[in-house]
C-alpha cells in the first residue's frame, strides 16, 4: 500500500473510529485506492492502530465536563481521612444473561478513554433485578434488591433502613457524609426534604460521573463473579448476587479509596472529560 494510500486510510479511521474494514474498504474505493479487507487491518496494526471494544461511559455535556473538573481541583488536596469517612451509594442493574451486542472501534494504545472511542450510555439500560449497595473504606454493607419502581419515596425508605445502621456497622465518625448520585429520585424535593429532617449530609456531586465512584469497581467485581456462576432464573441471580457480595473484602475496600486521589488526577489531565475508570 503506498504512503498516500495509508495517509488516507488513517485519515478516515481517525474521523471515524468505529467505520468498519468494509464500509473502509469501500470510501478508499472511491478514492481509487482499492485494498482487500485484510490488507486494511493489517496496514491499521502495522500503525499502531487495533479493533478493540469501546468502554462505555456517559456522554458528557459542557456543563457536566465543568461540573466534573471544579469537582476534581476542590477536591484534589482534600485528606485521606475524608473519604475514609464517606458512604459511597449506588443503584445498578444486574441482568439474567449479561450484556449484549460486542461493538468495535479502530484506536491506538491508550486511548481507550478518549471520547471519539467510547460508547455513550444512560443509567440502567430478560430478566433483570435492580439493587441498591453501599460501602465505606473499612467494608462493605449488605445489598438491597428493589422489587418496584424506583420513585422518590421507595428510595427513602431504602435509605430509612439502610443509611444509619450502615454507619454505624461500618464506624464512620462523627461528620460523615453520603454520596449519591443525580437520579431524579435522589434529588427530587421529597427526598431533599427527608435528607434534611433526617440530618443526612451529602457530598456534592458532578452529574454523569460514575468514574468518580468507587463503588462500580464493586459493581464490576460483582457482575463478573455472578455470570461466572450462569445463574438461570431470578432466583438464583438474587441468590448469587447477595452471595457474591458478601465475600467483598474490606481490604478490597479500603484499596479503592487509598487510591482516591488518582481519579482526581485523571479528571484534571483530561479537563473534566472520561477517565479510564
Amino acid at each position: 500500500m503506498t504512503a498516500r494510500a495509508q495517509h488516507r486510510m488513517l485519515n478516515e479511521v481517525k474521523k471515524n473510529p468505529r467505520v468498519s474494514a468494509k464500509d473502509l474498504q469501500k470510501s478508499l474505493a472511491h478514492a481509487n485506492i482499492f485494498v482487500d479487507t485484510s490488507t486494511l487491518r493489517k496496514t491499521l496494526n502495522k500503525n499502531g492502530v487495533h479493533g478493540r471494544t469501546p468502554q462505555r461511559k456517559p456522554l458528557l455535556s459542557k456543563k457536566n465536563i465543568a461540573a466534573r473538573l471544579k469537582f476534581a481541583k476542590e477536591h484534589l488536596d482534600v485528606p485521606q481521612h475524608y473519604w475514609q469517612n464517606i458512604l459511597w451509594t449506588d443503584e445498578t442493574k444486574i441482568e439474567l444473561f449479561g450484556k449484549n451486542t460486542q461493538h468495535y472501534v479502530w484506536r491506538k494504545k491508550g486511548t481507550a478513554h478518549q471520547h471519539q472511542n467510547l460508547i455513550p450510555t444512560v443509567k440502567h439500560g430478560g430478566g433483570s433485578i435492580m439493587v441498591w449497595g453501599c460501602f465505606a473504606a473499612s467494608g462493605p454493607r449488605h445489598i438491597v434488591v428493589i422489587d418496584e419502581k424506583i420513585i422518590s419515596r421507595v428510595y427513602q425508605d431504602i435509605l430509612q433502613e439502610n443509611v444509619r445502621p450502615s454507619v454505624r456497622q461500618l464506624k464512620l465518625r462523627r461528620g460523615w457524609v453520603m454520596q449519591q448520585d443525580n437520579d431524579p429520585q435522589h434529588t427530587s424535593n421529597s427526598t431533599k426534604e427527608w435528607l434534611q429532617q433526617n440530618k443526612i449530609r451529602l457530598l456534592e456531586w458532578p452529574s454523569q460521573s460514575p468514574d468518580l465512584n468507587p463503588i462500580e469497581m464493586l459493581w464490576h467485581d460483582l457482575k463478573r463473579a455472578i455470570h461466572t456462576r450462569h445463574p438461570k432464573n431470578i432466583a438464583t441471580l438474587i441468590q448469587f448476587c447477595e452471595e457474591e457480595w458478601s465475600k467483598i473484602t474490606p481490604d478490597r475496600c479500603a484499596g479503592l479509596i487509598c487510591n482516591y486521589r488518582k481519579r482526581l488526577v485523571e479528571v484534571i489531565a483530561a479537563k473534566g472529560g472520561s477517565t479510564s475508570y
